[in-house]
């Protein structure tokens, strides 16, 4: 039986490493800085950043300085919607109304209705109001991220010299406490793997994905994929936005150190419900995606160490090297982070957790709290009112 594993083993990770698009290589990055509009572009196109907001009053404040900050030389302006806050979001966010070089208007969010989620219905709401200025492009970004004062510059850029549709930045997320530590690197590995940003950019591939933390999207591209209504029940939203979008036109997404996620990640139980929010979505809400997701991380992760500590002969020799190479294929992910190398021998463990979350994910939908985030509840599997 070991024999028969390692050999499993063996191609699964020669799958991984040599036929996934590079994705644990971390090339697909921001990495051009961005410079004054190349003759034949014309001018900069108007943006208008569409940020919802609910409970943010403690990070909101730090995020649209950086917004408000922006060195964008086209027309730029802010809108902020408050998604029914039960904190003082609002006021932090109207108290920097006409102190930054662009304008910002901060709306009331109207209550939710059926069938939507509540960033979507916020979102929603925010580009109906941008849209009575007709902006070229929407930035379509997150309470808690802070940009790079060059942030809707660069992607500006790429989005015309590459004709996108979309642009996204995966935001580098905090990864102070031991908690972030464990599992923010192995979230980012974890989500390149599912979708290879190399393969994401492809005009020709099927793969589509975006970080909801940063996207720039282009106006009439959004109107032509019917809106954000076209989503409005979608719990892992920036994802289900992309593949839309990619059968319009193309898209692209990249790691990033321009925009910064600074929401905290203090405890193990703060990344659970996390991950656990959108997880089982992911898996469609399928009892059999979920067991054969359960098999192939076993096989993928756990196996290897297993056979180095556990098996004679060659098996245990492949386990071995096999661990070795996980580990290896970490590295780039965790150099991105700045943490050790050495984090990538534990990935066999977070994996796990990782797993184990997975699975609170399914508990959480099959008693019917599936989504739940800042106080709601979203359950929106097929089948289910």
């Amino acid at each position: 039986m070991s024999a028969v594993i390692a050999v499993v083993c063996a191609g699964l990770w020669a799958y991984l490493v040599l036929g996934r698009g590079g994705f644990w290589l971390c090339r697909v990055r921001d990495d051009i800085h961005p410079a004054p509009m190349e003759p034949g572009l014309g001018e900069w196109p108007s943006v208008v950043a569409v940020v919802p907001a609910r409970d943010e009053a403690g990070l909101i404040r730090r995020s649209l300085r950086s917004l408000l900050e922006q060195d964008y030389p086209g027309t730029f302006s802010v809108i902020v919607v408050d998604d029914n806050s039960t904190d003082d979001t609002a006021a932090a966010a109207g108290s920097l109304v006409g102190s930054g070089r662009h304008p910002l208007t901060v709306l009331a969010g109207r209550g939710l209705p059926p069938g939507w989620t509540g960033k979507l219905w916020a979102l929603h709401q925010g580009i109906g109001a941008a849209s009575e200025t007709r902006p070229d492009y929407l930035l379509l970004t997150d309470a808690d991220i802070v940009h790079a004062p060059d942030t809707v510059s660069m992607l500006v850029r790429k989005s015309l010299r590459g004709g996108l549709v979309l642009a996204s930045l995966m935001a580098r997320l905090r990864c102070i406490s031991p908690a972030e530590r464990i599992h923010v690197p192995a979230f980012v590995y974890f989500f390149q793997m599912l979708f290879p940003f190399s393969w994401v950019e492809r005009r020709d591939g099927a793969t589509a994905a975006a970080a909801g933390g940063c996207m720039l999207v282009r106006a009439d591209a959004l109107r032509r994929a019917g809106g954000i209504g076209a989503i409005r029940n979608a719990l892992i939203d920036d994802c289900a936005l992309a593949s839309r979008l990619k059968t319009i036109g193309p898209i692209w997404l990249g790691l990033t150190d321009r925009a910064v996620s600074i929401r905290p990640y203090e405890t193990f139980a703060a990344v659970r419900d996390m991950i656990s929010r959108s997880a089982y979505a992911q898996l469609r809400y399928s009892p059999a995606l979920l067991a054969a997701t359960i098999a192939a991380m076993l096989l993928t992760f756990a196996a290897p160490p297993a056979l180095a500590v556990l098996a004679s002969g060659w098996p245990g020799y492949v386990g071995a090297v096999l661990w070795l190479a996980m580990a290896a294929s970490f590295v780039p992910t965790l150099r991105f982070y700045r943490l050790s190398p050495l984090w990538g021998f534990a990935m066999p463990a977070i994996a796990l957790l990782y797993m184990c979350y997975t699975l609170h994910s399914a508990l959480r939908h099959i008693r019917r709290r599936g989504g739940r985030w800042k106080g709601r509840v979203h359950v929106n599997a097929p089948g289910v009112p």
